[in-house]
Parts: structure tokens; C-alpha cells; sequence
């Protein structure tokens, strides 16, 4: 063990000392190493954050929700339009009915949405998301408020003109003035602020509630036409705990279909959508992406590992003399083949490093310029470290093997 100790730590040395001794050699070596490094890791860390974020927005729609939809979310196969074109949307009736006869939901809600310009004083944000729906929101969809308050039930139920809005619209708007109880505009409608929605950051679908203006039911249908397809009105059913998801769409179709008075051998005119469908479809398309920019960044790989190789191929014909020295002294095949070896994994794992460290500043440029936020998570890192490493093994392998197998009279005499 002792011995083997020493041939490491000598080979470890030798190749360190040729690599400072060759400097433009090692360059070009790491060169090609940290730029393949750097394409590789900088995909997936670039995949690995759009994922993250765009499951976290899925997240927010719930695990035990079914949504009541007129188009359904499919992903895979052929999406026959033409048979939902003629679907009734879902209405504020259908909502009530189910209200009054489910047993396994904690929350059922009709919501809508619209975009309108919202006016405070002398400044406004144009295409602003308008949501509104049913006092149990608050139960059914994930939200969090930062300051101020939920509407009361009696604001609900009377449809007074209050509203929560989210963080970003509070700094275009209101610019540091508190925006609690101000008075905002919708369509020419004065709209008191009572919360302000905790700040979320980007949302890869656009439904975040940084950019939105939420508003009861009851008001909200002043603001927009409920019966309209513009606005996409859907009822959320979100289960009781315990109560699985295949339990809540069994009730739910159960449920809708004698309110839609179809008959048994009638197809459903509504959709009933869930966060899984659009997770399970996600899944592959990423895997995908993902196997798309391995093979392109395999390439860069490529050329890295040539280069490493072509460059120790030139190192042994260049120490030609010093290995037939080493080896009319006594040294050992393995102590050879050991001391390049080195060399050419340490140049790969240094140029690995090089091509993180790259990496990690350009997610840092991209989190500046962008609402998401990039992450190089430690997976990629060893991820990176590891294919550094091997590529080192396998380019420096076939270099190191034909300097351990070089006949020392003969290498010595080489000139």
C-alpha cells in the first residue's frame, strides 16, 4: 500500500511539472476540454432551472384538483378539436349545483380571466391578467399574501369593489406609496386595494400572481362577460384530504353529467383536467431536450478528448529520452503509464473546473437579465467532474500505454 502511495505521488508530481513546463501545450489542451465542459453542463443546469420552474408552476395547481374545462389539456395523439369546438363552457350555475351535491371536495370554485389596463392616479400597466372568481380561491389555489388581507365573505357574496393584486403591478403603480386601501381603475371602475399577494417571480405559463388583479366573483362579472370563451371560465374541484384524484374526477364526472343532462351512451362534453397531465407530458418532452443537448454537447466532448490525446501522444515523443532514462534507473511500467496518465486526467479535470467556473458565470449574467432564476446544482457539478475525469482516463490512456511499453535503449537513443 505504501508503494503504491509513492508511485502516485510521484506520478502526480512528474505530470504536474510537465504540465507548468508546457504551457501553450496545456493551454490548448484545456482549451478544448473547458469549452466541451462548458457546453455540457451548461445545458443542463440551463434545463434543469426551466424545469424546476415551470414543475413549481404545475405544483401551484395541486395534486388533488380537477379542473372543469371545455378544452382539455392533452399531451400525445391526435387532439381532435372539432369535437370540443361545440362544448358549453362551464358556468356559475354548474358550480353552485356541484356545490350543493358533492361530498368528497374541500373547495369548488368558478374563475375567469381577462386582461385590461388598470389605472392609479396618473400612472398605468396595460395588459394586466384580470382574474376573478369564488370566495373559496383562497382554499382552492395557492397563493400567499404578503400584506393586507383576503376578502371578507360578505365582500364576496356582495360583490364590493375590492381587490388583491400582485407585487409587480404594486412597484409599476404605486411606485413606494403604500397600496393598501388606494383606489385603483378597471374599465373606468374605482377598485379599492385590500391585499397585496407575496412575490412569486417568473411563471414559464404566464399565471403567476405578480402581474395580476384579483377580484370577487360577484364584481368580477362587471368587469367581464362570464358566458364569453375569451376569458376561459373553468370550475376548480379540489379534494378533501384523503380523498384521491381518481376519486374526485369519478364524483365529478358522476356529478356533471346529469347536470348536463346526458344520457348514458353520450359522450362527455366537458373536460376534466389535472395537474398530472400536464407534469407526465413535461417529463418527456424535457427528457427529450435533454438527450438532444448531450448528443450536440457530446461533440464538444469529442474534440476536447482528441485533443487531450493528440496533445499527449506529443508529450511521450517529446520525453522519449527522459522515459528511457527513467526506466534503465529502474522504474516500473506502471509508474510510466501512471505519470501520463495523470498528466492527462489532471489537464482534463483542471479544464473541467475551468468549464464550470465558465458556466457559473453565465448563469450568474442570465440571472441578471432574467425573472427566472439558473442554478448549478451539485448533481451537474459531479456530473461535469465525472466526465472530466473519464475523458482524461480514456484520451490519456493509449498515450500513457505506448510510453510504458517503449523499450529503454532504444528510447534512450532516440533523438
Amino acid at each position: 500500500m505504501r508503494i503504491l502511495q509513492n508511485l502516485l505521488k510521484e506520478s502526480f508530481i512528474f505530470a504536474v511539472n510537465s504540465l507548468i513546463n508546457n504551457k501553450v501545450r496545456t493551454f490548448l489542451s484545456l482549451f478544448g476540454i473547458t469549452i466541451g465542459i462548458f457546453a455540457i453542463i451548461g445545458v443542463y443546469s440551463a434545463l434543469d432551472s426551466l424545469e424546476t420552474s415551470v414543475m413549481n408552476s404545475v405544483s401551484k395547481l395541486g395534486d388533488n384538483t380537477v379542473y372543469i374545462q371545455k378544452w382539455p389539456w392533452q399531451f400525445g395523439g391526435e387532439y381532435q378539436w372539432w369535437k370540443f369546438l361545440k362544448r358549453p363552457l362551464p358556468s356559475v350555475h354548474e358550480m353552485e349545483q356541484l356545490k350543493d351535491r358533492s361530498k368528497k371536495t374541500e373547495a369548488i370554485v368558478f374563475t375567469a380571466r381577462t386582461h385590461k389596463t388598470v389605472q392609479y392616479e396618473n400612472s398605468s400597466v396595460s395588459n394586466v391578467s384580470i382574474l376573478t372568481g369564488s370566495h373559496e380561491m383562497e382554499t382552492a389555489w395557492n397563493f400567499e399574501i404578503d400584506r393586507g388581507r383576503y376578502f371578507t365573505a360578505f365582500e364576496s357574496a356582495g360583490g364590493r369593489n375590492c381587490a388583491l393584486i400582485g407585487y409587480e403591478l404594486v412597484q409599476k403603480l404605486f411606485d413606494g406609496v403604500d397600496p393598501l386601501n388606494k383606489t385603483i381603475k378597471i374599465g373606468g371602475k374605482k377598485i379599492t386595494v385590500v391585499g397585496v399577494f407575496k412575490k412569486e417571480g417568473n411563471d414559464p405559463f404566464g399565471k403567476g400572481m405578480d402581474k395580476t388583479v384579483f377580484l370577487p366573483l360577484n364584481f368580477g362579472r362587471n368587469i367581464m362577460n362570464l358566458k364569453s370563451e375569451n376569458v376561459n371560465p373553468f370550475i376548480i374541484m379540489k379534494g378533501k384530504k384523503g380523498v384521491s384524484v381518481e376519486e374526485l374526477i369519478d364524483e365529478t364526472r358522476g356529478l356533471m353529467r346529469p347536470i348536463r343532462r346526458l344520457r348514458p351512451m353520450e359522450e362527455d362534453d366537458f373536460a376534466l383536467n389535472q395537474s398530472s397531465l400536464i407534469s407526465s407530458g413535461l417529463d418527456g418532452i424535457f427528457a427529450a431536450i435533454k438527450a438532444g443537448g448531450f448528443i450536440i454537447s457530446f461533440f464538444s466532448i469529442l474534440v476536447g478528448g482528441f485533443g487531450i490525446a493528440n496533445i499527449m501522444f506529443v508529450s511521450v515523443k517529446e520525453q522519449t529520452q527522459i522515459i528511457g532514462i527513467q526506466k534503465a534507473l529502474g522504474a516500473k511500467r506502471l509508474f510510466i503509464l501512471m505519470q501520463f496518465l495523470f498528466e492527462a486526467v489532471f489537464l482534463s479535470l483542471f479544464g473541467g473546473v475551468l468549464g464550470l467556473t465558465l458556466t457559473y458565470i453565465g448563469l450568474l449574467v442570465a440571472n441578471s437579465m432574467s425573472d427566472m432564476e439558473f442554478l448549478m446544482t451539485s448533481k451537474n457539478i459531479l456530473m461535469g467532474l465525472s466526465i472530466s475525469g473519464a475523458i482524461g482516463v480514456i484520451s490519456g490512456y493509449m498515450p500513457a500505454r505506448a510510453a510504458a511499453k517503449l523499450d529503454p535503449v532504444v528510447a534512450i537513443n532516440r533523438l
